[in-house]
């Protein structure tokens, strides 16, 4: 679906946070085997670093303010951990954020509650659209000149541009890579060809350095000079480039996810989870997000509150989204969780 502003800035009405935080303040809930305060606070699985920065300014301690509810947050985010809670009753958070990939495997599983959209459209997999982030082509300009990296066919080119290179150990973000490397165009991806994708990937397994599992390990990597070329969110490609590296990257073929805000199914936690969830997807509150993040909006009424000179570093902005792609979950072509287990095998060998 294309991410466009919304002319009018017009989103759905969400609930009264005030009337909300009221009965959720008056009531006592009890959790199995877990000694924690019921109705004032509110456990959310977070990441860390520049993510958390700007979720705890724009969304965490507005949120406090309006309703009263103290946000704890609970790193790193784990999928497995979200699993595990729902089926033992033991709840370490109550709200998560999951990205396309792995929201389809939890509401599959039954570990998520089904959600009202905050604004139209909003809802995916009982998942809330809150913003998009894009997986980018990065490389270390003092490695490479004038001749630059531009596609995914490059960074499979070792005879052309050599070097250490890393991607993510995350294979529904690095198989439709591999077959954009391979020469498929970006509207034919989907569904997509694992068994072409694993062919393509044994060209470039012996030139991975690095498979980085935490965006500050990406970061880290191209910063220091350890990778000479990468593929990064574009978040913590920035945070690279602010701090002076030598550093350049393209928006070509960066391959866009939404990142979804979810409730864990049967959370003790229940009505305070649903209001904020609605708080952190409304316009104000992601607006700010968004634009301290780095991110792109998915509430067109957020989209319209971001200035001008925030969209450069935005996977949705008018210049940026026409070079990218969006993954399509629905549409994927197989298993999610059955390449995952391919993969694993894949590196061991």
């Amino acid at each position: 679906m294309k991410i466009e502003k919304s002319p009018g800035g017009v989103m759905m009405p969400r609930r009264s946070f005030l009337m909300g935080s009221a009965a959720v303040a008056g009531a006592t809930l009890a959790a199995p085997g877990i000694g924690r305060a019921q109705g004032k606070e509110l456990y959310v699985n977070s990441w860390g670093g520049p993510w958390l920065e700007a979720a705890t300014a724009n969304l965490f301690d507005p949120f406090t303010r309006e309703t009263g509810i103290q946000i704890k947050t609970v790193s790193p985010v784990s999928f497995a951990k979200l699993a595990a809670q729902v089926r033992s009753g033991v709840y370490e958070f109550d709200v998560t954020t999951l990205g396309g990939g792995d929201i389809v495997r939890a509401n599959q599983a039954g570990l998520l509650e089904d959600l009202d959209p905050t604004y139209e459209g909003g809802v995916f997999e009982n998942g809330m659209g809150s913003h998009a982030f894009a997986t980018v082509l990065a490389w270390r300009s003092d490695v490479y000149g004038e001749d630059k990296p531009q596609s995914w066919a490059d960074f499979w080119d070792v005879d052309r541009f050599p070097g250490n290179r890393s991607l993510q150990r995350y294979p529904a973000r690095i198989i439709p890579l591999a077959l954009l490397a391979d020469g498929v165009a970006k509207e034919d991806l989907y569904p997509l060809d694992i068994d072409r994708a694993f062919a393509k990937l044994d060209e470039i397994k012996d030139h991975i350095t690095v498979w980085w599992t935490a965006g500050a390990q990406s970061e880290q990597l191209l910063r220091d000079g350890e990778v000479d070329m990468i593929g990064i969110w574009h978040g913590s490609y920035y945070r690279a480039e602010d701090s002076e590296a030598p550093v350049e990257m393209t928006w070509n073929q960066a391959e866009i996810e939404r990142s979804y805000w979810v409730v864990a199914k049967d959370t003790p936690n229940m009505e305070a989870a649903k209001m904020f969830v609605d708080f952190a997807t409304s316009a104000e509150p992601l607006a700010g997000f968004v634009e301290q993040a780095n991110y792109g909006a998915l509430n067109p009424a957020a989209t319209a509150l971001v200035p001008d000179t925030a969209q450069p570093r935005m996977p949705t902005s008018p210049a940026n989204y026409p070079l990218a792609f969006e993954q399509d979950m629905k549409n994927w072509g197989a298993d999610p969780e059955e390449v995952s287990m391919r993969f694993e095998e894949w590196l061991s060998y």
